[in-house]
């Protein structure tokens, strides 16, 4: 049986607002995200056993066992079968790699076995429930709540300086954990109301990655000068994400970035 291809797409916060934190320690979280048209794929087949192969140019150090999501999320959906992973995706960078990565694996399965993943998305990670969806949601809670949203395609460009960052050591700087929601989204499906909603709102884990690593900072202070219309940082860090007002002009600062940054990773892309 040839083996069932899946997309993993990058998912972006282009808000992360912290609004709480549970006796259990776990922070709550509402947050607008979309998808890029850049990610991870995936390719699954039927096995005896289960195995996992990690290709691609950011296949370096990612696990081939039991401890990736990918094969987590396999064992929960409850059937063997091999994995290939062919990850373009930076780790550890606020884009949900991981958490798509495992997303996919279970649509991939779905298709394979016909029926429904039946399990608790949540238990294999925070983002995996949204990136299930794989388009434009508020998610909020820990994770489990996600209403889907109708975002109008938005031009962007992504950029990571090469560093990763602990989320734990992010969440350990954040000064406050009680902070004000999201407040109402923009429904006339307009991008110049979106982008102005935007500009009011918030990532709160962005001045503590900042203390964590520096060169966050710097990243955003490049895409502003690169004319991007909004900079903002996604998830935890490191990856920062330029809004642009059409796809010409992310092309072609992207291309900039490259040149004057050759160690970071930048990609042009739109974001649903």
């Amino acid at each position: 049986m040839a083996p069932t291809e899946a997309f993993a797409p990058a998912k972006i916060n282009l808000t992360l607002h912290v609004t709480g934190q549970r006796a259990d320690g776990y922070h709550l979280l509402d947050s607008l995200v979309v998808f890029a048209g850049v990610g991870d794929v995936l390719r699954v087949a039927p096995a005896d056993e289960m195995s996992l192969r990690v290709t691609g140019p950011m296949a370096a150090g990612v696990p081939e066992d039991a401890r990736n999501l990918c094969w987590k999320a396999a064992e929960a959906f409850g059937a063997p079968v091999r994995i290939e992973l062919e990850k373009h995706l930076p780790a550890a960078a606020g884009i949900g790699g991981g958490s798509s990565d495992a997303a996919a694996v279970l649509r991939a399965m779905e298709t394979i076995y016909g029926r429904p993943f039946s399990g608790d998305a949540l238990r294999l990670g925070a983002d995996v429930p949204v990136c299930l969806l794989a388009h434009a949601a508020r998610m909020s809670g820990i994770g489990e709540q996600v209403l889907p949203l109708s975002q109008p395609p938005m031009n962007a460009v992504l950029v990571n300086p090469g560093v990763a960052v602990s989320t734990p050591a992010v969440f350990r700087a954040l000064r406050s954990r009680d902070n004000p929601p999201m407040t109402d989204w923009p429904l006339n499906g307009r991008s110049d109301s979106t982008l102005a909603w935007l500009r009011t709102m918030r990532n709160d884990l962005e001045p503590p990655a900042i203390g964590v690593q520096p060169v966050i900072g710097r990243v955003l202070t490049a895409l502003d000068e690169e004319g991007a219309d909004l900079a903002r940082m996604s998830g935890s860090g490191a990856t920062c994400f330029g809004l642009f007002p059409d796809g010409s002009a992310a092309t072609a600062a992207a291309a900039r970035l490259r040149a004057a940054h050759p160690g970071w990773w930048v990609a042009a892309t739109t974001l649903t």
